[in-house]
């Protein structure tokens, strides 16, 4: 550890500070993230499910919709992820 004025660099008050700003800025990110996630993936869901390569001339889901659909549903489980993440690194 580096001393600064009697104080090791993990104890200086600046780098403390610096540390926590980090923190809560990683906070609010992981939350922005989680937002945008979740106001644009449900949208772009609405647009390919209307999408005439969606379904088969019997309707059926074709391997468009349903690679799409899983896409879509890990974006919203990272969403789900960063936003839990995001409440615990501002809470702890």
């Amino acid at each position: 550890m580096i001393a600064v004025r009697g104080r090791t660099a993990a104890t200086a008050p600046g780098r403390i500070y610096t540390e926590q700003m980090m923190v809560v800025f990683a906070g609010i990110l992981l939350l922005v993230n989680a937002f945008y996630n979740v106001v644009v993936w449900p949208r772009f869901w609405s647009r390919i499910s209307k999408d005439p390569r969606a379904r088969d001339e019997q309707g059926r889901a074709t391997t468009f919709l349903t690679v799409h659909a899983v896409l879509i549903g890990l974006a919203l489980l990272i969403a789900i992820v960063s936003a839990v993440a995001g409440v615990w690194v501002l809470v702890a």
